[in-house]
């Protein structure tokens, strides 16, 4: 079925098609560092052969780089996925071998090429309304905000952006408004997904599983080059800022307080110094009785002096007095 005709079937109110995406974010662990004696290289001579060199302490430079650089941990089964995602660095640069791309990095002979190696390492997959209980729980959270205040939401693997504009629908949804009293900050790693998401330009097969009449109120037909896409309308777009924003930075470009965080399918890739730490810095940021929402493989038991869970991979802060394991007397 080609785009044109998929759009026509959604915007005709007809049954939504049935097909299921699935994802997650950026990537994974720091694993034993293998000896120097053994260096096999990575090169072939069958079919399959490596246009490129490529040894294992290749491969280590580069887990070590990506760890330094972004907190992102590989573990030794993504050896293949580096030289893929990589040799395109190698092509672009004109260079021959692993080592002399990473030598050139490590020299900061191109700080731009930093900004590529790591949009080359993370992996961005996404989907509208994802784990949709999240935004079921968020909408009600939302109805209950009694004061007349802007509401502030940071959603921070924004990833080409379905996820944060999936949050506009939601607040649009929850208050009764195409205008509604919301800021929701959308930021990744990767600055090449975020001009995705600022553009708000989608395949037909990336709103498939919307339902019909979301889709018509919440999105329009995409024309020119764009033909058989859907854009999301201006209004969604007026809602939410993109910014390229490293949870290893020292300094973040945001300021709280927020009623909710959604940090989802990032932290299960960092090891558990590393979310702790971050976890350490998101709790000053949410509003006292804001939440934070992680994705479904994650748990954060072992912050428990930071974030309390409320079930269903949703967590509160831990009050100052529950923290310390002691409780006042009035």
């Amino acid at each position: 079925m080609t785009e044109e005709k998929k759009l026509a079937r959604f915007f005709g109110k007809e049954d939504v098609l049935e097909s299921a995406r699935h994802s997650s974010l950026h990537a994974v662990q720091p694993a034993p560092r293998l000896s120097a004696s053994v260096e096999p290289i990575f090169k072939r001579n069958d079919i399959g052969a490596r246009e490129f060199e490529y040894t294992e302490r290749d491969f280590e430079r580069v887990r070590t780089l990506i760890y330094k650089r972004a907190g992102i941990s590989l573990t030794p089964a993504k050896q293949d996925m580096v030289y893929s995602r990589l040799a395109r660095r190698l092509r672009a640069k004109k260079m021959t071998y692993f080592r002399e791309y990473l030598d050139a990095l490590e020299r900061n002979i191109d700080p731009a090429e930093w900004e590529a190696f790591v949009n080359a390492l993370t992996t961005n997959l996404t989907s509208f309304f994802r784990e949709a209980h999240h935004f079921d729980i968020l909408a009600d959270n939302l109805r209950k905000i009694s004061e007349k205040r802007p509401i502030k939401i940071w959603c921070n693997a924004a990833s080409t952006g379905e996820e944060p504009y999936s949050l506009a629908i939601t607040a649009c949804e929850a208050l009764g408004s195409m205008t509604p009293p919301v800021h929701i900050i959308a930021s990744d790693l990767d600055t090449n997904v975020l001009k995705h998401g600022e553009r708000g330009i989608y395949t037909a097969d990336r709103v498939d599983r919307m339902e019909p009449a979301r889709l018509q109120k919440f999105f329009i037909h995409a024309g020119g080059e764009q033909a058989g896409s859907v854009r999301v309308r201006p209004e969604l777009q007026r809602l939410i800022s993109f910014r390229q924003i490293n949870l290893l930075d020292t300094r973040w470009d945001l300021q709280g307080p927020f009623d909710a965080i959604f940090c989802r399918n990032v932290m299960i890739y960092f090891d558990k110094p590393t979310q702790y730490a971050i976890l350490e810095r998101f709790a000053p940021l949410l509003r006292p009785e804001g939440l934070l929402y992680a994705g479904h493989s994650e748990n954060f038991m072992h912050a428990a002096k930071i974030f309390r869970s409320m079930g269903r991979t949703v967590y509160a802060k831990v009050a100052p007095a529950d923290a310390s394991g002691k409780v006042g007397t009035a």
